[in-house]
């Protein structure tokens, strides 16, 4: 199987990237607000916590962007208030020809917006699409693979985009992929990037919308009352979780090659191969020699691999991962069900996730 994986950054750019987090941190808090837990509650000076105002203006400092605004409801509030401040009911969104992520669909559903797709993967399909439509009002671009053929250059499908419709407004859903990539959909030209705190090691239910400040604001006047408001001590939290957030996701990436490096050259038991894709976590899929797909994932629970996700690399998900496929790869063909299962080190070694298959598939083989 062939997959197009986002190149994550190494140890030495994740690290870089850390200092330039604290050193956006020290120019706008003092030594004395920084090591307390911030405000509550709508400040006259802006209608929110000032401490949640100071965090955005860092963020929005670190990400290179116009202004940052945090949203109650992580990932899915971020996208889908980041289309309630652009479209109104009945525009029309262009996506790619993949399926739609199940909570953004929702969203397009309570906003009554309109979608059209075509293949992002072929830039002269996008751009045609584009021209026949000049009515699409926005275009949602997925950063992570929606389908194992995706192979689109981010930064190439926005810059096709603002070609061909430079008022067209480009918002990227980015999570699975900050603080992983170099840069965010806006850093890349994109008008507003989306994406989940909670997937960065933050509190739970936190998202953020990064990028121009007219719809950044405009979000923010929807959080008026006292009870939309992230308050300053989550605010801090969600940031200096976001400081560890680089070098762990690093860390992670350099596992995870190695997995899939260990099964593909020295082998594993039982197993055929291994492949390292984006759905929507990078992870490895491994595929196994006979339909024993179910039982090794009961297997490896018992020995001490998380059976399910909770945020999908949140803060609580510290021992590897053993999953089915994505949904998406199930539509796509009945034998990933039987065959598949994708692993995520989350903050193991790439040791013990060999550890936890080898003698799950030998439990099961042994059954049989």
């Amino acid at each position: 199987m062939k997959a197009f994986p986002l190149q994550s950054m190494n140890l030495e750019a994740a690290t870089k990237m850390q200092f330039k987090l604290v050193d956006s941190i020290t120019k706008y808090f003092n030594g004395y607000e920084i090591l307390q837990q911030g405000d509550l509650g709508v400040h006259p000076s802006g209608n929110q916590p000032e401490t949640t105002r100071k965090v955005e203006r860092v963020l929005a400092e670190f990400f290179e962007v116009e202004d940052a605004c945090f949203v109650r409801g992580a990932g899915t509030a971020a996208i889908r208030e980041a289309f309630a401040s652009v479209v109104k009911a009945n525009d029309t969104v262009l996506v790619h020809e993949a399926p739609v992520y199940s909570t953004t669909i929702t969203s397009f559903e309570m906003l009554g917006i309109q979608t059209l797709s075509c293949n992002f993967n072929d830039l002269e399909e996008l751009e045609s699409t584009l021209r026949k439509n000049p009515t699409v009002q926005a275009v949602l671009v997925q950063y992570t693979r929606q389908q194992l053929a995706d192979s689109y250059d981010m930064e190439q499908v926005i810059t096709t985009i603002k070609n061909v419709s430079p008022d067209c407004v480009v918002i990227t859903d980015d999570n699975y992929a900050v603080m992983k990539v170099p840069f965010t959909g806006a850093q890349l030209g994109a008008d507003l990037s989306c994406f989940s705190m909670f997937k960065l090691l933050g509190p739970q239910g936190i998202g953020c919308v990064i990028g121009n400040q007219a719809y950044v604001e405009t979000i923010r006047k929807f959080h008026y009352s006292g009870g939309s408001q992230v308050q300053g001590f989550e605010a801090l939290d969600a940031m200096r979780s976001l400081v560890y957030a680089p070098v762990s996701l690093a860390i992670q990436a350099k596992q995870i090659e190695a997995l899939a490096n260990h099964i593909n050259t020295v082998g594993v038991k039982g197993v055929a191969e291994a492949v390292i894709v984006n759905a929507q976590s990078k992870v490895v899929c491994v595929r196994f020699d006979q339909p024993i797909a179910k039982a090794v994932l009961e297997e490896a629970a018992k020995r001490g691999a998380a059976a399910y996700p909770v945020g999908a690399e949140s803060k609580f998900e510290v021992v590897p991962m053993f999953y089915r496929v994505s949904k998406t790869m199930l539509q796509s063909d009945d034998q990933f069900e039987s065959y598949w299962i994708r692993i995520n080190p989350m903050r193991s070694g790439h040791e013990t996730v060999l550890r936890i298959l080898e003698s799950a598939v030998e439990q099961v083989l042994s059954c049989l």
